[in-house]
């Protein structure tokens, strides 16, 4: 269904309601539109037409949900980009995806000057927020004002193309996925059948905006009325403030963020009675994790979901009248889930038996998973290699590590990448992680493979510890054989104050072996 016509509707429901919290301020649905109209006619007073793309380089603030919009309105094709990238991974993204516009707010160490001149087809900046104009830069502030409401109703099909989302933006050869306009309405109907949105809810909202998970939650206001609390970024115990002051009732955040929120020495002090469920995704989850923050909200249900921006997600998500949350749940209607072995054989999930009758494994073999259905990407944009390289026999093979139990719920067991040999053996790191995040002391863990001339790679577990708490890396390490086989054990175990974390929270795990490669 048309985005433009889903806010139109919801403006006619809630004009004056809130859409959008954002520093104590409310902005209405009356608004949100109004606004992105405005905006709309901003861009296409400095050139922008259907198709052409509209880069975005915001910190999380109303305007990035303005410039969303706004897209959507003109058939133009949306190119948010990760406001922690520098100038050459700006241009390297702005080059790639052509872009025709930006808007953009100043940072420090990011030469606009610079970008204008290495990306030929960018005619205009739009800046939020800054001071400096020149030719080729218009001031949002001033441009938004006297802009008319009025707009001429684009024609957009299914077909076109809606929203370029990049995985990374290195200075190397970026991959942007290519979403159209029909992928615009995957997430909000997977939400709609894993969850009880109304109007009534309040969501707190403290993913980047260039992320899809992000994303979601705009798609989240326009298409069921709710309310979204933005926060700049994420602060655990900001995070947790706004629980309380907005009777927030429910989020979606990974786990890096949950681990961040259990240390406040705080959190007995706020009231998260609010909460009616709250979502983990992103990355293999430890359930003993979700189980310490319950303690704080124990009205609310745990969820778990995994799925890809390449997919449209939510993909899986565990139901609502479920506790499994060691499993990233079911799969949605919109989209089929097979599990494959390297030879591109469907393995069998648990319980199944064999034309013979032999019974399987009792807990379902692992192997990638794949995804195929309408809400699969167009692809990579401008890199068929790539695109081929996940796309295969209809199915999206996601890198992704799972199996399936006999009753259909699926488990992320690792990346494939995330996957560790140890003299031939398997080693599958969240095991480990999980294993490691039992022991009382523990706060945050993070496994990989190090290379090792004898075994091939060994496993290497980094460990930041609960505040106060003390422990040594051989108690660790004995620790972990009480609940790992031999050679899933750490080879070395090192503790660290801090992780390095991307943008999302995640935890950098490539960063990580790169240290170690230094080393």
């Amino acid at each position: 269904m048309d985005i433009r016509k889903i806010l139109n509707n919801t403006v006619k429901k809630f004009s004056e309601k809130p859409a959008i919290i954002f520093k104590g301020e409310a902005i209405s649905f009356a608004q949100l539109r109004e606004t992105s109209l405005r905006l709309a006619n901003v861009l296409a007073a400095n050139g922008a037409q259907k198709g052409d793309k509209i880069a975005i380089y915001l910190p999380n603030c109303p305007e990035y949900v303005y410039s969303y919009l706004a897209c959507f309105y003109l058939g133009c094709v949306g190119v948010p980009l990760d406001f922690m990238l520098k100038t050459d991974e700006l241009t390297s993204c702005l080059e790639h995806s052509e872009t025709k516009i930006l808007i953009a707010s100043q940072q420090n160490d990011v030469s606009f000057e610079q970008i204008q001149k290495a990306v030929p087809a960018l005619q205009k900046i739009i800046l939020c927020r800054g001071e400096s104009v020149s030719g080729n830069v218009v001031r949002y502030e001033d441009a938004i004002v006297p802009t008319a409401v009025d707009l001429s109703e684009v024609k957009i099909n299914d077909s076109d193309p809606a929203l370029i989302m990049y995985t990374s933006g290195t200075t190397g050869k970026p991959k942007g996925i290519l979403l159209n306009y029909k992928h615009l309405d995957g997430s909000p109907e997977a939400m709609k059948h894993f969850v009880d949105l109304t109007d009534k809810d309040v969501k707190l909202a403290a993913i980047p905006l260039s992320h899809i998970g992000g994303f979601i939650y705009i798609q989240n206001c326009v298409h069921f009325g709710i309310t979204v609390v933005l926060m700049e970024r994420f602060s655990p115990y900001e995070f947790l403030e706004n629980i309380t002051k907005y009777r927030v009732t429910c989020f979606h955040i990974v786990p890096a963020m949950y681990t961040a929120i259990l240390t406040l020495k705080q959190i007995d002090k706020f009231d998260l009675a609010s909460l009616r469920w709250v979502v983990v995704f992103g990355a293999p989850s430890s359930p003993e994790i979700m189980s310490r923050f319950h303690q704080y909200c124990p009205n609310a249900r745990l969820l778990n979901g995994w799925g890809m921006t390449e997919t449209c997600p939510p993909n899986t998500v565990t139901p609502l009248g479920s506790t499994n949350i060691a499993s990233v749940g079911k799969p949605a209607p919109n989209c089929e889930i097979r599990i494959f072995d390297e030879d591109n054989r469907e393995l069998p999930p648990a319980g199944h038996r064999s034309p013979e009758g032999e019974s399987l494994s009792a807990v379902g073999e692992i192997g990638e998973v794949a995804i195929r259905g309408w809400i699969v990407m167009e692809g990579y944009y401008k890199d068929p290699e790539a695109t081929a390289a996940l796309k295969r026999n209809g199915w999206l093979y996601t890198g992704d590590l799972g199996r399936f139990d006999k009753e259909g719920f699926l488990y992320i067991v690792g990346r494939k990448k995330e996957m560790i040999k140890v003299a031939g053996q398997i080693v599958y790191a969240p095991e480990v992680e999980a294993a490691l995040q039992k022991h009382e002391a523990v706060a945050e863990v993070a496994v990989i493979g190090a290379p090792d001339s004898l075994r091939g790679e060994t496993v290497k577990a980094f460990v930041v510890l609960r505040e106060s708490a003390k422990t040594t890396p051989e108690d660790l390490r004995y620790f972990a054989r009480e609940h790992l086989a031999h050679f899933k054990v750490p080879q070395s175990v090192e503790i660290r104050s801090t992780l390095p974390k991307n943008r999302t929270g995640k935890i950098d795990k490539e960063l990580l072996k790169s240290e170690v490669l230094i080393k």
